[in-house]
């Protein structure tokens, strides 16, 4: 009998194990195509706005959810926030909860993409719209109070994957500097569908089958091969030197674990500063599904300060979340 956290034991013994297959994406996304978009609540203290951003090659705009507090006393950091669903599914709702929280706790602005999904916008579609994002979010920073170049691109599961990808082609271009990347349970590596050694009793929410649905329909291939690119399977990358401080957070029952580790060291060995924070016994997602469970604020109280230490100096921490 497998044995969870025992903050979230109770919890993890109703998740059925299932995988996400094509027809349950489909309904999924059917479900939430009929929703609509929700609209932003109000808030006394936190604005929440749609901004639409048509790219080039976009066959429509691509929607950022923007949510920053309601009266800001100087420039703040900003946060490039992308959900996770596999590549398959999601949006920027998923979080927003979370989002909101960060804007309260820190006093930035927080921007969650609306980005294309797989099977439909296989890579490097996602990928285009997060960069797009990313540069309108840098040309954009005096109009929205933001402080130029305090900027932390963040992401869970496949967002976490979109994330990392992310850092790597600003770092490479050189256009927009990121001062942080935020990588909880990141969907990094699409060879760890290539094993075979997995106890699969562990796993919740995200299985190996499932894996290998997501990563075929991101890379429109069949994934383990040769010719992957980084962007896409950030594991893959070779040089790791020059990125931006680092935090990573994972679960000793995620599927994701042993890839996750493996960057973190990787990260380290390059000299990027990064913090590895390994929940034992927590499934993949565990904080979304039991957000109020110590452990879950333990977890996510970890990646907050670490964020505020990446994005203030060290006076502006003492005196709060102001940015000069």
């Amino acid at each position: 009998m497998t044995i969870f956290h025992p903050d979230l034991h109770r919890t993890a013994r109703f998740i059925p194990r299932f995988t996400f297959t094509p027809r349950l994406v489909r309904f999924i996304n059917f479900v939430a195509s009929m929703r609509g978009v929700p609209k932003p609540p109000a808030l006394d203290d936190v604005l929440v706005e749609d901004v639409f951003l048509r790219g080039q090659d976009a066959a429509a705009p691509i929607r950022v959810r923007v949510y920053r507090p309601t009266h800001p006393r100087k420039k703040m950091p900003a946060m490039l926030w992308f959900h996770g669903g596999g590549f398959l599914f999601g949006a920027p709702e998923f979080d927003q909860e979370n989002n909101i929280a960060a804007v309260r706790d820190l006093g930035i602005l927080v921007a969650a993409v609306d980005y294309r999904l797989a099977p439909q916008y296989p890579f490097p579609a996602p990928m285009d719209d997060a960069y797009m994002a990313l540069k309108w979010l840098h040309s954009s920073a005096d109009a929205l109070g933001v402080a130029q170049g305090r900027y932390a691109v963040a992401g869970s599961s496949a967002g976490g994957g979109l994330a990392a990808g992310l850092v790597l082609m600003a770092h490479d271009r050189g256009e927009v500097p990121v001062a942080f990347q935020l990588l909880l349970y990141p969907m990094l590596d699409d060879r760890t569908v290539l094993r075979t050694d997995f106890d699969t009793s562990n796993l919740r929410m995200w299985d190996t089958r499932s894996n290998r649905y997501g990563w075929t329909s991101y890379l429109g291939r069949e994934p383990g091969g040769a010719g992957v690119s980084a962007y896409a399977a950030p594991a893959r990358r070779e040089g790791l030197s020059g990125l931006p401080p680092t935090w990573i957070g994972t679960g000793g029952f995620d599927l994701f674990h042993d890839e996750n580790l493996e960057y973190a060291r990787r990260l380290a060995a390059a000299g990027v500063s990064c913090e590895l924070r390994v929940v034992e016994r927590a499934y993949h997602g565990f904080d979304s599904i039991s957000r109020h469970a110590k452990v879950s604020q333990d977890f996510r109280s970890s990646y907050i300060e670490a964020m505020r230490r990446a994005l203030f100096t060290a006076s502006e921490q003492t005196l709060g979340t102001e940015t000069s």
